[in-house]
């Protein structure tokens, strides 16, 4: 542990799938500057983390009050931690902090910088989501003395499994008779709305008719609160149990491609380096792509990519001789 840092440090990470996933690589500045750390986050990441080494997980579920009382629990019990470092953005949070009584880093916004021991300005113009929080633990190490200077963020998240969500996705391919590397995973929900606009692309059944007529399996695997949806975006693909988030990734990854829009399920994908397809319409791709040189990206904010146009770059990927593209 450096001297000029006097204690761990306790992460709030975001609210959702995809912005943990895209918090991975400052994960692992912490781990390459020999930092110790704990997260606070949603219940569900703390299965999606398993592969991750931090010391202790504080689950926090939005209710103010009882989450309040869950942070000063545990920092009873650990009282080393003094450090937070808030890759959220809300009041809330870095008042949370500051009542569960730990020394803030994190951005300026919504009026928090007052709660915040360590203040730090936005960068401008707004840079992709992994940089941004990236950036910002290298400006709160640097703050508290611990140069980051020989540190590179690397062009890929590199989530790891665990061997148990690799055996609970392997043991639902058995169960449908899929063998690794056969099928397509398509994804065809996603949850909430972007400045008030549906972040699904509208064509999936089409894809999928068109890759069923060249005698390959589709498959989606949503979880149970998405399932009716998935069902009425892709009628024709076959439905897969729901697994855990780190259980899908694994599955993800077992895909011959993954077709699906900007949402968490992409970058799931890049976090496991599944060979994917991401689909854009209502999102910014230069913010919120998934971060790997690998991903083949279609559309932009404002207008989807045509349904021909998806089909024909899907059978381009997976070399088929396309000659009934609809």
């Amino acid at each position: 542990m450096p001297r000029s840092l006097k204690s761990p440090i306790l992460i709030r990470l975001p609210n959702w799938v995809g912005d943990v996933c895209m918090c991975l690589p400052a994960l692992s500045l912490l781990h390459a500057k020999g930092l110790r750390f704990a997260v606070c986050a949603r219940p569900w990441a703390q299965e999606l983390l398993q592969g991750v080494a931090i010391e202790s997980f504080v689950p926090v579920k939005g209710k103010f009050f009882n989450d309040l009382k869950t942070l000063r629990a545990w920092h009873h019990q650990n009282p080393a931690y003094q450090q937070g470092l808030l890759f959220t953005d809300s009041l809330s949070s870095a008042l949370l902090f500051r009542l569960a009584g730990l020394k803030s880093a994190g951005y300026r916004d919504d009026g928090r910088s007052l709660l915040l021991n360590v203040p730090l300005a936005k960068p401008e113009p707004r840079p992709h989501a992994v940089e941004a929080w990236y950036g910002l633990t290298t400006l709160a190490l640097t703050r508290w003395g611990i140069s980051t200077q020989e540190n590179i963020l690397s062009p890929r998240l590199d989530l790891t499994l665990t061997a148990q969500q690799e055996l609970a996705a392997l043991s639902v391919m058995a169960q449908a008779n899929l063998i690794p590397g056969s099928f397509i995973l398509i994804a065809p929900t996603a949850t909430g709305l972007h400045h008030g606009q549906i972040k699904v692309w509208p064509h999936f059944g089409a894809l999928t008719q068109a890759l069923q007529s060249r005698g390959m399996r589709v498959v989606m695997c949503p979880p149970l609160a998405e399932q009716q949806a998935a069902k009425l975006a892709a009628p024709g693909a076959e439905l897969l149990p729901p697994l855990s988030l780190g259980a899908f990734a694994a599955l993800a990854r077992q895909a011959r491609l993954v077709v699906c829009n900007d949402s968490g399920v992409s970058h799931l994908c890049a976090a496991v380096n599944a060979r994917q397809l991401t689909l854009f319409g209502v999102t910014d791709p230069q913010r919120t792509r998934p971060w790997t040189p690998d991903s083949v990206n279609m559309g932009q904010n404002g207008q989807w990519a045509a349904a021909s146009d998806v089909i024909a770059r899907v059978f381009e990927i997976l070399g088929l001789v396309d000659t009934e593209t609809p």
